[in-house]
């Protein structure tokens, strides 16, 4: 049986990672990083900061808890551009999907976990002009209220599903 394909990775208990582009040279990156992180918690005690972890040979979205900063999202791409947003999306349509982003962000200032959670999937859904089945997109989540990385199961995935499916 084989394994399922995942572009969603863990990389500390407080950070997680999205990765486009061959899956094999992202899972050696992700490894990188799970690497240096480990030792930069070996060497310093405390969680290496979102910030400061980067790739150069792949593009790469990292959400992380930062203690001083809050929930954070940034974006590696392989000319070396690294940089925080309040969203992005990399890929094929990253235009057209940060361009979605851009426009319903303006409206709304403050969004709540659920929210921010149902806004990606939404965009990810506008974009690719596809309806999802909780089995056909995966989503990982930190908050303010819980710092751990984790992945979204199905059951979490398909409520979420079903609140965009009643507002439209």
């Amino acid at each position: 049986m084989l394994e399922r394909s995942t572009h969603l990775f863990q990389l500390t208990d407080n950070s997680g990672c999205v990765m486009t582009g061959m899956i094999a040279d992202s899972k050696s990156q992700v490894q990188r990083a799970r690497y240096e992180a480990a030792q930069f918690k070996y060497k310093y005690g405390y969680e290496m900061p979102i910030d400061t972890i980067n790739f150069l040979g792949c593009s790469m979205v990292l959400i992380g808890y930062d203690d001083e900063l809050g929930p954070c999202v940034y974006k590696a791409d392989p000319a070396g551009y690294y940089c925080g947003y309040r969203a992005v999306s990399v890929g094929a349509k990253q235009t057209e999907a940060n361009s979605y982003l851009e426009k319903k962000l303006k409206k709304k200032q403050d969004l709540q976990h659920d929210d921010v959670i149902q806004l990606a999937i939404s965009c990810l859904s506008s974009v690719l002009s596809v309806d999802f089945k909780p089995t056909e997109i995966e989503v990982g989540v930190v908050s303010a209220d819980n710092h751990k990385f984790r992945k979204l199961t199905e059951q979490e995935i398909d409520r979420h599903l079903t609140a965009i499916a009643e507002k439209d």
